[in-house]
């Protein structure tokens, strides 16, 4: 059966090419309409928070202290992911960090990539926007209470549910 994996990635800014750098890598590993296999980590690299992105995601530098190195991070992502397609929600912006994280340890993904917002226009035009919550709700009603939104592995596991329900029943 095919493997596909699902990545979310919190930052410290909203642009690689500025500087941003991951802080959070989130991946689910979903095979046959069921998730598999999951890979969670905050990640060390001394880049500082901008204030903005702290007000989404709630990591602090201190939070960050004592955490893998990107290297280490990276390293077990890219053994993860393998030649899976990769999917995301908003996915250039995940696949712009992707690509540049692995670029900086000399690593590189060829993987092709899929992106669960552009699914979800396609498969539910009539959504008043296509945000990960507004997906979520309207194909599952609730988000489950244990959710931390904008953390990593919690939105990867929801893009997940979402790409299996998407692929099945529309």
């Amino acid at each position: 059966m095919l493997r596909t994996v699902i990545v979310d990635v919190e930052t410290t800014g909203l642009s690689a090419s500025r500087g941003g750098r991951v802080i959070e890598l989130g991946a689910v590993s979903v095979v046959g309409g069921l998730i598999t296999d999951e890979m969670n980590s905050l990640i060390y690299t001394g880049a500082s928070i901008h204030y903005g992105a702290y007000r989404v995601h709630g990591i602090s530098e201190a939070m960050l202290s004592g955490q893998p190195s990107a290297d280490e991070v990276w390293s077990r992502f890219h053994v993860f992911a393998g030649d899976a397609p990769l999917v995301a929600h908003n996915a250039p912006f995940d696949r712009s960090f992707v690509r540049h994280e692995l670029g900086l340890i000399r690593l590189e993904l060829p993987n092709t990539w899929h992106c669960t917002v552009r699914l979800a226009r396609q498969k539910l035009p009539h959504l008043p926007n296509h945000k990960l919550d507004t997906v979520y709700r309207y194909l599952f009603g609730t988000l489950p209470a244990s959710v931390q939104r904008h953390r990593a592995l919690d939105d990867a596991r929801l893009a997940a549910r979402i790409w299996i329900k998407l692929r099945e029943n529309y």
